[in-house]
Protein backbone atom coordinates (compact mmCIF):
# COMPACT_ATOMS: atom_id res chain seq x y z
CA UNK A 1 0.00 0.00 0.00
CA UNK A 2 1.43 3.18 -0.69
CA UNK A 3 0.72 7.00 0.01
CA UNK A 4 -1.62 7.69 -2.23
CA UNK A 5 -2.00 10.85 -4.22
CA UNK A 6 -2.81 13.50 -1.96
CA UNK A 7 -0.46 11.78 0.45
CA UNK A 8 2.26 12.06 -2.96
CA UNK A 9 1.68 15.75 -3.15
CA UNK A 10 1.93 16.50 -0.04
CA UNK A 11 5.31 14.29 0.31
CA UNK A 12 6.40 15.63 -3.59
CA UNK A 13 5.67 19.27 -2.29
CA UNK A 14 7.65 18.92 0.56
CA UNK A 15 10.61 17.30 -1.39
CA UNK A 16 10.62 19.79 -3.99
CA UNK A 17 10.61 22.96 -1.27
CA UNK A 18 13.51 21.62 0.90
CA UNK A 19 15.35 20.69 -2.25
CA UNK A 20 14.64 24.26 -3.72
CA UNK A 21 15.75 25.58 -0.36
CA UNK A 22 19.01 23.33 -0.33
CA UNK A 23 20.05 23.94 -3.71
CA UNK A 24 19.33 28.04 -3.66
CA UNK A 25 16.66 27.67 -6.40
CA UNK A 26 14.15 30.45 -6.82
CA UNK A 27 11.20 28.35 -7.81
CA UNK A 28 7.43 28.59 -7.42
CA UNK A 29 5.15 26.29 -5.35
CA UNK A 30 3.43 24.28 -8.44
CA UNK A 31 7.35 24.19 -9.66
CA UNK A 32 8.07 22.33 -6.18
CA UNK A 33 5.46 19.51 -6.27
CA UNK A 34 6.51 19.11 -9.68
CA UNK A 35 10.15 18.52 -9.11
CA UNK A 36 9.31 16.49 -5.73
CA UNK A 37 7.12 14.41 -7.77
CA UNK A 38 9.10 13.37 -10.65
CA UNK A 39 12.04 13.21 -9.09
CA UNK A 40 10.80 10.89 -6.97
CA UNK A 41 9.74 8.79 -9.65
CA UNK A 42 12.49 8.94 -11.79
CA UNK A 43 14.68 7.82 -8.74
CA UNK A 44 12.36 5.27 -7.52
CA UNK A 45 12.85 3.95 -11.72
CA UNK A 46 16.49 4.10 -11.11
CA UNK A 47 16.52 2.61 -8.25
CA UNK A 48 14.61 -0.18 -8.62
CA UNK A 49 16.65 -0.86 -11.75
CA UNK A 50 19.78 -1.44 -9.42
CA UNK A 51 17.42 -3.36 -6.97
CA UNK A 52 16.97 -1.22 -4.49
CA UNK A 53 13.42 -0.61 -3.80
CA UNK A 54 12.00 2.55 -0.97
CA UNK A 55 9.66 1.51 1.18
CA UNK A 56 6.00 3.16 0.55
CA UNK A 57 5.65 5.17 3.22
CA UNK A 58 6.20 9.31 3.97
CA UNK A 59 9.99 9.74 5.12
CA UNK A 60 11.71 6.98 2.25
CA UNK A 61 9.55 8.84 -0.13
CA UNK A 62 10.44 12.30 1.01
CA UNK A 63 14.12 11.91 1.18
CA UNK A 64 14.35 10.06 -2.43
CA UNK A 65 11.75 12.74 -4.18
CA UNK A 66 14.79 15.31 -2.27
CA UNK A 67 17.64 13.55 -3.72
CA UNK A 68 15.88 13.24 -7.23
CA UNK A 69 14.25 16.68 -7.01
CA UNK A 70 17.82 18.01 -6.04
CA UNK A 71 19.54 15.82 -8.89
CA UNK A 72 17.15 17.67 -11.42
CA UNK A 73 17.92 20.83 -10.52
CA UNK A 74 21.56 20.05 -10.50
CA UNK A 75 20.78 19.02 -14.12
CA UNK A 76 18.95 22.26 -15.32
CA UNK A 77 21.64 24.46 -13.88
CA UNK A 78 24.23 22.06 -16.05
CA UNK A 79 22.57 22.81 -19.38
CA UNK A 80 21.44 25.75 -18.62
CA UNK A 81 25.02 27.33 -18.33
Amino acid sequence: MGIGIIGSIIVGGLAGWIASMIMKADTGLFVNIGLGIVGAILLNLILGAVGIYAERSWLPQLIVGLVGASALIAGYRAIKS
